[in-house]
Parts: C-alpha cells; structure tokens; sequence
C-alpha cells in the first residue's frame, strides 16, 4: 500500500485513515442514531460494447464460448451512494459525463431526502468533490448568508485546501470524508462497483448505452431487495501483524 499523504505526513495519513475505518466501525450505530452514512465516487466509462456474435452457453463436456468482436456504443459513468448500515445503493445517477455541477445535482438528490438530517459523505479527491459549486450547495443548506469569498482569490472558494476544510468541517451537519490520496480502496462503494463489473458489465453484450443505463439499473434493484447487506470491514488502519 502506498500513499502520497503517508510519505508525507505519516501520522496525518494514519489519522485519516484510522478515522474512516472507525466511521465503518460505527455505520450501524450512527444509522438508528439518524445520521446517513454515505459512501459515494464515480464508475467511469462503463462501456456499452455489443458482442457481435452471441454467446454460446455452456453444456456438458464444453465451456462456455463468448465471441471477442464487439461494436462499441459508447461509454456511460455512474455515480452511486453506498448506504453503509445497510449496503443498500441509494439513488444513482447514470449519465455521459461527470461535471462539477452534475455531482452537486447528485448530491442534492439525495440530501432533499432529508434535508434537515446529518449527512457524512465518504468520497475521494477528485476535483469535483471538492469544487467551488459543492461549497455554495453546501453552505446554501447550512449558513445561507454566509460569505464565502471568490474563488482564486479569498475566503473559502479561494482554494482546493480552503474548500476542502469547509467541506470537511466536523461541526456541520454536511460532512465529506477524504480518503488519503491514492487510497480510493478504502472506499467501500469501490466493493460494490467490483460486484457490477463482475456481475453485469464485464460478460454482458448490450446493444445501447441505453440498454446498458436500464441493465444497471435493474441489477441494483435486484441487489437492493436481494444481496444488500453491510460489508464486514476488519481493516482498522494498522498494518496487520505477520
């Protein structure tokens, strides 16, 4: 396991990465105490790729045999909410691109659900989750008035450190978790996509991105009402002991 953060400031990385497993450690309890848990992050260029003969399924004495030409229909990027109490995929969103403006749509989406709740929002670093329009969301819902300077130049838009601080502010209600950089394995939602990709998307053939955005969405359905359960994290930040 390597990690920028944890050459750098070895003891801040440990923090973090101590902190995100004690939030799994707790999922459940923080759930019936009425705080929403989340983890969320992008599966980017899912692909819609149409095999171009079928597939010849498998019989005794012979494997089965999936041809290898295919037509590509273009790509789709999902976002998706892990519910950690419960390993429910909450209120996805399927679309073409990943623009700043679309994660806060997103993340709305699911706040509207209850909009005066307790929100903890485990993601990564990318630029997105951290942007200037996450803030204004952000702070729209908690300090409506408040100033939040210019981006690039003051305040708490001026930069990533700056917004990522407000964002991560343990006092508000609103909350995004950071995992250390290069250590998107440490959010669980990257569990659940490996599941979609082993279970819909690496064997499928599908004939449109719209075929595709539907299949995804009927296989969390189906995961939701009959495989969700919450992970079983053991990993507590500590090298485990040979």
């Amino acid at each position: 396991m390597t990690s920028r953060d944890k050459r750098e400031v070895p003891e801040v990385f440990e923090a973090r990465v101590e902190a995100i497993c004690d939030l799994y450690a707790r999922a459940e309890d923080l759930h019936r105490a009425g705080v929403h848990l989340i983890s969320v992050d992008e599966k980017t260029g899912m692909q819609a790729l149409e095999r171009k003969y079928p597939t010849k399924p498998s019989r005794p004495g012979l494997v089965e045999l999936r041809e290898f030409e295919y037509v590509r229909h273009g790509t789709l990027c999902l976002t998706a909410n892990l519910e950690l109490a419960t390993g429910r995929t909450l209120f996805p969103t399927i679309a073409e691109t990943r623009t700043a403006v679309e994660f806060v749509e997103h993340i709305a989406k699911m706040i509207e659900t209850d909009p005066e709740g307790e929100w903890v929002f485990i993601v990564d670093n990318l630029d997105t989750h951290r942007s200037a329009e996450l803030v204004e969301y952000v702070a729209g819902a908690l300090v409506p008035l408040l100033d939040l300077g210019k981006k690039r130049v003051r305040g708490i838009l001026r930069s990533k450190q700056t917004r990522t601080a407000f964002l991560a502010n343990l006092d508000h209600r609103i909350q995004f978790i950071y995992t250390p950089r290069h250590c998107s394995w440490l959010n669980q939602i990257e569990l659940w996509f490996s599941v979609l990709a082993r279970r819909v998307l690496r064997r499928g053939s599908f004939p449109s991105r719209a075929d595709l955005r539907s299949r995804v969405i009927a296989f969390i359905a189906y995961f939701n009402e009959v495989l969700a359960g919450p992970y079983r994290w053991t990993y507590r930040g500590k090298v485990l002991a040979t």
